[in-house]
């Protein structure tokens, strides 16, 4: 059995909850397997102010428009374009930014609409 969530990337995405921060999620699927459930969807960020994000999860996240930069506690950063891949051990403080905007296909070890 299969699930097709049509043009999912074009879909308008909610605003997350952080104030004055333009950043945008919704999950599309997640697996059926209660104990080590799997959830994606999508994440836009676009230009102001920076979202700080907490992993108490894994995640994977490949950008798949536009830009972001990304850059976590010890002061790594990587400014990421279309085609690249991140992976977010649970614990990691992330930040996201972007110059312009960015949107990211994200898989993480959660519960559906929990992030």
């Amino acid at each position: 059995m299969f699930k097709v969530a049509i043009a999912a990337k074009s879909a308008d995405l909610p605003r997350m909850d952080v104030p004055d921060t333009a950043a945008f999620l919704a999950d599309v699927h997640a697996s059926n397997d209660p104990e080590k459930t799997i959830v994606c969807g999508f994440f836009r960020m676009e230009a102001g102010k920076p979202l700080s994000y907490h992993y108490d999860y894994d995640e994977m996240k490949l950008i798949v428009e536009g830009e972001m930069v990304i850059a976590e506690e010890t002061g790594q950063a990587h400014h990421a374009r279309a085609g690249d891949v991140f992976y977010f051990a649970k614990g990691s403080d992330i930040t996201f930014s972007s110059p312009t905007f960015g949107i990211g296909f994200f898989c993480g070890q959660r519960q559906w609409g929990t992030a």
